[in-house]
C-alpha cells in the first residue's frame, strides 16, 4: 500500500498536468485554454526574481511566497509530469514504509523550499524552475540515509547508499553535455542534501 499523503501529493501533480494538457488540446478553456500552461508558469512558477524581491523589498506577499511551493506542481510538459510522478510514487512509497505522514511532508516541502532558495541564490536573472523534482530528490535524501542507516548496522560500507544520487548525477552530466546544462540541478541536489540531513532528526528514532 502506499501512504495516503503519497497519494494525495501524486494526485495534485497529475489533476494539474491532465487540465494543462486539456487545455492546450483545445478541449477546455476554449482559444484562452492553449496559452494556460504559460500563464500557470507566470502565475505560480519561481525564478531568481522571486528571491531578489523577497530579500531586496521585503515582499512577503501570498503571491510571492506561494511560488516557493507552488512552482513544483507546474511542469513543462506532460512527459516531464508523468515521470516526476511515478519517481514520486516510487520513492514516497518507499520513504513512507519507514517515516510518518508528517515526516515525509517535512522532508517533501522542505526540500522544495530549500532547492528554490539555493536556486535563488546561485542561478541568475529571470531562469525558471518548475516542476516537482527538487521534492523528489529530498524524497532520494531520505532513501539515502535508510539504506546508509542498514547497511550501517549491517556492517556492510554505507558509501553504497549514495550509488543512486551518484548514477542520478551522472546521468544529469551526460545529459548537459549532449543536450546543454539546465540550471535546475542546484535546486535538486539541494533537495537531496536537505533530505539527507532533514531525515537524521525525523526518521524513527531520529531525536
Amino acid at each position: 500500500p502506499i501512504p495516503p499523503v503519497v497519494i494525495v501529493l501524486c494526485l495534485i501533480v497529475v489533476l494539474v498536468e491532465l487540465v494543462l494538457s486539456a487545455a492546450a488540446a483545445g478541449m477546455i478553456g476554449g482559444p484562452q485554454g492553449i496559452g494556460w500552461r504559460i500563464a500557470a508558469l507566470q502565475d505560480y512558477g519561481f525564478s531568481p526574481l522571486v528571491l531578489d524581491r523577497v530579500v531586496t523589498v521585503g515582499d512577503f506577499s501570498f503571491d510571492v511566497i506561494k511560488r516557493f511551493v507552488t512552482y513544483g506542481f507546474v511542469h513543462m510538459s506532460f512527459t516531464q509530469a508523468l515521470f516526476s510522478a511515478a519517481l514520486l510514487l516510487a520513492l514516497g512509497k518507499f520513504v513512507g514504509d519507514v517515516f510518518s505522514g508528517v515526516s515525509l511532508l517535512i522532508v517533501f516541502f522542505g526540500a522544495m523550499i530549500f532547492g528554490a532558495v539555493v536556486f535563488g541564490v546561485i542561478a541568475e536573472g529571470p531562469t525558471p524552475l518548475l516542476g516537482i523534482f527538487p521534492a523528489v530528490y529530498g524524497l532520494i535524501g531520505a532513501f539515502t540515509y535508510i539504506l546508509w542507516v542498514r547497511l550501517g548496522a549491517s556492517g556492510e560500507s554505507q558509501l553504497r547508499a549514495f550509488q543512486l544520487i551518484g548514477f542520478l548525477l551522472g546521468l544529469q552530466l551526460v545529459f548537459g553535455l549532449l543536450f546543454g546544462s539546465d540550471p535546475s540541478w542546484i535546486a535538486e541536489l539541494a533537495g537531496f542534501a536537505y533530505g539527507f540531513v532533514v531525515s537524521i532528526v525525523v526518521a524513527p528514532g531520529g531525536w
